[in-house]
């Protein structure tokens, strides 16, 4: 069996919370690491709470865009739904990432955004 945890980076992009707005993660920095990915967990749903999750990419941390659907590994939903679980990878080579949790409408979500940054030029992963 091999170590997994010695090999990835996690990191917290959006804290667990119940949203009642859009919410952008801070920039993710990749460097080091040759890929990623997005889980993003949700609790319950407030008042029709309808949210949209994307990601977007950056050279320098400061000027992002949607990242291209031939750059992520699966799929980002039209809308998060109750309860659940969703990983969507990342395979583009922008140096940064961010998290985009969009209000369309409602009232809230409960929920969290980790990304995994992971094949790490050098392991152990600290």
């Amino acid at each position: 069996m091999r170590d997994l945890a010695n090999s990835i980076g996690a990191v917290q992009a959006v804290a667990p919370a119940v949203l009642t707005a859009t919410n952008t993660s801070a920039a993710i920095d990749l460097l080091g690491f040759n890929g990623a990915a997005v889980i993003i967990n949700t609790g319950a749903i407030a008042g029709s709470g309808n949210f949209t999750p994307k990601l977007q990419e950056s050279d320098d941390g400061t000027t992002f865009t949607d990242v291209a659907a031939a750059d992520l590994v699966g799929a980002f939903p039209a809308a998060l739904v109750a309860a659940s679980v969703l990983k969507v990878g990342y395979i583009g080579n922008r140096r940064y990432v961010r998290t985009v949790l969009t209000l369309n409408s409602g009232t809230s979500i409960a929920a969290s955004a980790t990304v995994l940054k992971g094949r790490a030029a050098s392991r152990p992963v600290a």
